[in-house]
């Protein structure tokens, strides 16, 4: 027999409402006699109860880690651990998911008997940052949890000021409207920045996020210091009879209510034919038009990605969306990926050499200007990368044409050779 649960009056609230709980879910846990650490998760409910009835956390943290790593496991210490022995350690190990977070259910097994025989079995898939969640752990136990884990293929992700742990989409595996191979950029960052991610070094942390299509279903935009997105830049295709077939099904009000008039940009019309027009010029990418008439609508041929800088939640200044450093760029060719990779170094160098401490990249960014920002990573400044130049607070209008001039003529230099 297990210890004897605590009684969690304010908990079972929380098991009151039409939702499911992760209460339920941790008292399932902490009635499994079957778990190496039962008591854990006993105490833990025990804990949780005392911090509602408070109003206070009691959790601080401290430095565990294993051999060779300097980040990837976050340090739980009980400040009430007379109270709650058995869950005075609670650490978590940040581990990296599979690119597109692709698993079979062999896999998922053997992670769960891994963490059921080291630690509290509470898992989260996944966690702000894209790790798999392995949650409550005592500081004997971390490191042979993470070489069972690492003997089946799986490392620690970032935690500190590091590169962090990579996201990306789904992607092609799944999505018609994917534009790159989010998978393979994904990869091809991570095991660049490896080193970064073990072995925290930089003034505050740095993430990489990579989305296959405008959509941006990873939150990259607004989450990533350097996001990767896939998009096109030649006319989105359209099915004509397709789109006849939808107005048909659904009526042109509808249409004209639901897709024509929520365009950013006023980029389409329905014709009298029920056709549709598309001034492609003018198009955004938003995506909402292909979201809605799917079998019509779908992205052009022409296709690679778009790579934005300095996108975070609130910290020292509020939320940033990312900045555009590249329109775009083709992944055709190794040599493509490897630029992907060289502007990543570039950027990182750069922000451990001139960042405050912690300070995200969209700070320094605003901090030191964005002009000297693409100076120290090596970018020129591409007309594309804004819409509305003489609003923009970065480029001397007085040199507008002769800068124009020497953009053309470099593009038309790269068509050359």
């Amino acid at each position: 027999m297990g210890k004897a649960m605590h009684d969690t009056p304010m908990l079972d609230q929380l098991e009151s409402g039409p939702w499911p709980s992760f209460v339920t879910g941790l008292k399932r846990l902490a009635n499994d006699e079957s778990l190496t650490y039962q008591d854990m998760v006993v105490d833990l409910l025990g804990q949780l109860e005392h911090s509602y009835k408070t109003r206070k956390g009691y959790w601080k943290g401290g430095t565990v880690g294993v051999i060779g790593y300097g980040g990837g496991i976050i340090p739980r210490f009980s400040e009430v651990a007379a109270e709650y022995p058995a869950s005075k350690e609670f650490h978590t190990l940040r581990v990296q998911p599979p690119a597109g977070m692709h698993y079979d259910t062999k896999l998922m097994r053997n992670l769960c008997d891994i963490w059921e025989k080291h630690g509290s079995g509470l898992i989260a898939f996944h966690g702000q940052s894209g790790d798999i969640m392995f949650q409550g752990a005592s500081t004997e136990k971390v490191q042979d949890a993470f070489n069972d884990f690492n003997e089946i293929g799986f490392d620690l992700g970032g935690a500190g000021p590091a590169v962090r742990t990579g996201m990306s989409c789904v992607g092609a595996a799944r999505c018609e409207q994917s534009c790159a191979n989010e998978q393979k950029i994904l990869r091809t960052l991570v095991n660049n920045f490896l080193d970064d991610m073990h072995r925290p070094a930089l003034p505050y942390k740095f993430k990489f996020k990579v989305s296959g299509c405008p959509n941006d279903c990873m939150n990259a935009i607004e989450r990533a210091d350097m996001a990767v997105i896939g998009t096109w830049r030649d006319d989105m295709k359209v099915d004509q009879e397709e789109v006849k077939a939808f107005v048909a099904k659904n009526g042109s009000k509808y249409v004209v209510d639901n897709v024509i008039s929520r365009c950013p940009t006023q980029a389409l019309s329905l014709n009298d034919d029920n056709t549709l027009a598309v001034d492609n010029r003018n198009c955004v990418r938003c995506m909402h038009c292909v979201n809605v008439m799917t079998k019509a609508l779908s992205p052009g041929d022409d296709k690679g990605v778009t790579i934005l800088m300095g996108g975070k939640r609130t910290l020292k200044i509020g939320d940033l969306m990312g900045t555009v450093v590249v329109p775009f760029m083709k992944l055709e060719t190794e040599e493509d990926y490897e630029r992907i990779t060289e502007i990543a170094e570039e950027t990182i160098d750069f922000f451990a050499e001139n960042a405050l401490e912690h300070e995200r990249t969209g700070e320094m960014i605003e901090r030191i200007g964005l002009v000297n920002f693409l100076e120290g990573i090596g970018l020129e400044v591409d007309p594309n990368m804004i819409s509305e130049p003489r609003q923009s607070s970065y480029v001397r209008i007085d040199t507008w044409e002769e800068e124009a001039d020497k953009w053309n003529e470099r593009k038309a230099e790269e068509k050359a050779a």
